[in-house]
């Protein structure tokens, strides 16, 4: 039931206006050339989990991700704002296509690297624009159970397939089926080999102005785990080299073994961290 809930509210809120600007605003979805349609979203993550976007050739890009303590921990913990975690990356395009990233989150102090390449590009030919990603991630937190583990145990690895389309120049799709290996779980509450489906969608309310919104579906976890669906919307702000993103989620996590698989807390009853995303871009090749 809350999938179909939170479906329903991904369309609703990204279709917010009356049908007849809707129909107006697909009508113009497309431009006439046969060049490729770009701009599906303005960076290269949505909420939390990727978009289908990469850096363009010789592009570097340094991105901060922040998320404080929930809002419902009371006037105590500053609603959230005594408690942060930060994951700070770089990103580069070594093609138009092709992009590479590494970070390190203070998020039980992970370490992860990523690879993106865009297979196919929207254009009127071709529906959709479809991705490939692939990431690892080590988990450098010490304790006496980690301790205990070898590097080979403290890693996880992601595959994903990153389909999106842009329907017009306000509104776009996304549908990301993943596959999700962690080395150690605890295998009474969740599996090793987990399978995701992330859906996400962007509202252009004005030129620079766009709402986002992402949910994270577990598809094969055990009826027993802890886990929650992650979800999150942001309003996002696009300022010339820079895209400035409000996040609300219920998930600390900010990367794919934390929010896909170990997200604890259910956004619907209160647990919801804000937090933002900043990326920052230069260039440092010729410019085509």
């Amino acid at each position: 039931m809350r999938f179909i809930v939170l479906t329903c509210l991904l369309f609703v809120s990204l279709c917010a206006f009356s049908q007849d600007d809707l129909l107006n605003e697909l009508e113009q979805s497309q431009p006439e050339s046969d060049g490729p349609v770009i701009g599906t979203f303005s960076g290269t993550r949505i909420v939390n989990g990727h978009s289908n976007e990469t850096r363009s050739k010789n592009v570097l890009e340094f991105i901060i991700t922040h998320r404080f303590g929930t809002l419902n921990s009371g006037a105590y913990e500053a609603f959230g704002l005594d408690n942060s975690v930060i994951r700070l990356g770089l990103e580069y395009g070594i093609t138009d296509r092709l992009m590479v990233g590494i970070g390190r989150s203070s998020s039980d102090k992970t370490l992860d690297y990523f690879g993106k390449y865009k297979i196919l590009q929207q254009s009127s030919t071709m529906p959709v624009s479809v991705t490939a990603f692939a990431s690892a991630a080590y988990l450098g937190l010490k304790n006496d159970l980690t301790n205990e583990l070898n590097t080979t145990d403290k890693m996880a690895y992601t595959t994903q397939l990153i389909i999106a389309r842009k329907l017009s120049t306000r509104i776009s799709l996304q549908l990301s089926p993943a596959y999700l290996y962690r080395a150690t779980v605890d295998q009474d509450f969740t599996v090793n080999n987990l399978m995701s489906l992330g859906m996400a969608g962007r509202f252009k309310i004005t030129k620079s102005m766009a709402l986002l919104l992402e949910y994270t579906l577990r598809l094969n976890d055990k009826a027993n785990s802890p886990a929650q669906d992650a979800f999150g919307l942001c309003v996002e702000f696009e300022t010339g080299g820079h895209v400035f993103q409000l996040v609300f989620t219920n998930t600390l996590g900010m990367v794919e073994r934390q929010f896909m698989a170990e997200t604890s807390e259910d956004f619907f009853d209160g647990d919801i961290h804000f937090g933002f995303n900043i990326t920052r871009a230069f260039q440092l090749g010729r410019k085509k």
